[in-house]
């Protein structure tokens, strides 16, 4: 099944009619980022996404990558959508014109990032490293540097990647081997082997420039002694274009659960020429910049994969007959009513329309303030900065839970059609799977936001967006469509700061309690977060109904996705709580060579 359809919409009502971005793009001076302009951006967007990327999906599965003497075919299509992707010069949309970019809004590079994942995650992942690559580039890297690779990577003719798994270290890494040995011309050999690196070999651009971590001969150890290089397959001739063959080479292609038209690599350093990006020792904080732009990249990944799912799984719960609905037939001319009748399948098919609509708002919440720290004043980049380093590993993290549970919801409405390949719907679950391990795992994201983000910053972070959440329910408290989405949110907001100091306190005297509460405080904090923007999309609808502006079906839909959330999803939040208080006694007192006998 290939009919996937970007909910242009729903689209516009997150950017527009819940976020104001037309408003907030004329605020930082984007005067191109017309709606004229914007509209054009998703309608053609939305059609290279759905008559050129949806068809290539399947066969990205079925094929997979090929590799022969280090060298990677990718599957048939897939270079030639890649070409027709730069041609119509979407890689270049949100990047700086000094560098050959169009200078609009990082935002809109966002949206169309999200059809790309949705129609096509696999053949994404390639323009996708490259965002990253040109990040960082962008943030740390010479003149010199931009003028030779950010140029092309703008222009899409060369692809980027990041590189810093080893076969020993994954999260981990302070303990990464690959050495950097100065040469005589200020360049580095770079020595070492990493892993799991998604889009390192193909032939789909002219050249592919590695992000790559390595140590310095007199580094310190740990992670204060870990370098930045840009290391490219090919060594740039003076003219710009790609030359000599650098020593990097891909030594094999892992064998993956899903994502299989992306080619994830082994690469083999052997002495290849390498440039130091930003200061000597540093690298690890230049990373972030790759890294914090690819975990967005990923949240982006678990709204991709809720809304394929959803999409498939409603078309065949519309169609597909099965059984009586328990309150009388509903298709009595039929010899069954289509199982969208039945309260289960609407149980399920409402969680995936949730976290989809809600995934959406929360990823362009984010992406709005990706923008404001490009422009505006210190005090707003600042503000920005802060709330968008709170959002992150909820947005990756809770996201990405989130699409995984709906796709697999997707394929339990098919019952044993999902389970088989002809309808897409088990290659979904496969390929959400990656989504919750890379770029920092489920884990990973939640130690960072309550150790760092949340108990480091003393709550600051934290205060800022339930203050923004307390504003809100202040503001619509005497609302009475709205009663119930207030009356929850206030009730969820002062729990969040009350078990906040509860973790905090008892982290004091045990420091275990942090990893013991994460995971559940970081999804207590995503279905907290998204509760907030549910209920601000209802005010929305509300508001639009009451006036009688625009379609009211859409307005009570989106009234009735939100109650379902409310009722149904956000009592979720009471089980994380309650894990939370149970304290580390339950998961640290069994000793490791006790736990089987």
């Amino acid at each position: 099944m290939t009919d996937i359809k970007i909910p242009l919409r729903d689209m516009r009502f997150a950017m527009r009619e819940l976020l104001d971005w037309d408003q907030h793009y004329a605020s930082l001076g984007y005067d191109e980022a017309s709606p004229d302009l914007v509209d054009a951006i998703l309608e053609e967007g939305a059609k290279f996404c759905e008559n050129v990327l949806a068809p290539l999906n399947a066969v990205g599965d079925q094929q997979g990558c090929t590799w022969k003497d280090g060298e990677v075919t990718t599957p048939e299509g897939f270079k030639e959508a890649y070409q027709q992707f730069v041609e119509a010069g979407w890689p270049s949309l949100a990047h700086d014109p000094e560098h050959g970019g169009q200078g609009l809004p990082p935002s809109l590079g966002t949206i169309m990032s999200e059809m790309v994942g949705t129609t096509n995650w696999s053949w994404g992942m390639y323009p996708g490293l490259s965002h990253g690559a040109m990040n960082t580039l962008q943030a740390h890297g010479t003149d010199e540097q931009k003028a030779t690779y950010l140029t092309k990577l703008v222009e899409g003719s060369w692809t980027g990647t990041m590189c810093l798994t080893e076969p020993h270290c994954g999260t981990d890494l302070g303990i990464l081997r690959t050495k950097a040995e100065p040469n005589a011309d200020g360049s580095y050999a770079i020595t070492g082997t990493k892993i799991f690196i998604s889009a390192g070999e193909h032939d789909m651009a002219e050249n592919i420039v590695h992000i790559v971590l390595a140590r310095l001969p007199d580094a310190p150890a740990g992670t204060k002694g870990i370098s930045l290089f840009i290391v490219p397959k090919f060594l740039p001739n003076e003219d710009g274009s790609a030359g000599e063959r650098n020593g990097v080479v891909c030594g094999s292609l892992e064998h993956k659960m899903g994502i299989h038209g992306n080619a994830t690599a082994v690469l083999n350093f052997d002495g290849a020429k390498g440039f130091l990006i930003g200061p000597p020792n540093k690298g690890l904080n230049c990373m972030f910049t790759f890294m914090n732009t690819a975990r967005l990249g990923t949240a982006l990944q678990g709204l991709a994969h809720a809304e394929a799912g959803f999409q498939k799984s409603l078309a065949y719960a519309r169609d597909r007959l099965q059984m009586r609905s328990l309150s009388g037939p509903k298709n009595p001319e039929g010899a069954a009513d289509p199982i969208i009748v039945h309260p289960d399948v609407r149980r399920m098919l409402l969680t995936q329309k949730a976290f989809a609509e809600g995934g959406r708002m929360l990823i362009m919440l984010c992406a709005q303030q990706v923008d404001r720290t490009h422009k505006g004043s210190d005090e707003e980049k600042k503000e920005a900065e802060d709330l968008l380093a709170f959002l992150t590993p909820i947005a990756k993290a809770f996201l990405t839970e989130a699409g995984f549970e709906s796709a697999n919801l997707g394929l339990q409405c098919f019952g044993g059609h999902g389970y088989i390949a002809e309808w897409g719907m088990e290659q979904n679950v496969r390929d959400a799977r990656i989504s919750t391990i890379y770029e920092g795992t489920t884990g990973i994201q939640a130690l960072d936001l309550l150790g760092r983000k949340v108990l480091m910053s003393q709550g600051e972070l934290l205060r800022k967006f339930t203050k923004q959440v307390h504003k809100f329910c202040q503001a619509e408290v005497d609302t009475e469509a709205l009663a119930p989405f207030v009356s929850k949110l206030q009730e969820l907001n002062k729990e969040w700061g009350d078990v906040t100091m509860h973790v905090g306190a008892k982290a004091m005297e045990n420091p275990e309690e942090v990893g013991a509460a994460s995971v559940d405080y970081l999804m207590y904090s995503g279905y907290v977060a998204l509760g907030f923007l549910w209920a601000r999309a209802a005010k929305v609808a509300n508001d639009k109904l009451a006036a009688g502006e625009g379609d009211a079906d859409f307005y009570r839909a989106k009234l009735a996705t939100a109650r379902f959330y409310f009722d149904r999803i956000l009592p979720r939040t009471a089980t994380h709580a309650a894990a939370m208080k149970s304290g580390a006694a339950n998961l640290m007192e069994l000793d490791a060579e006790h736990f089987a006998f």
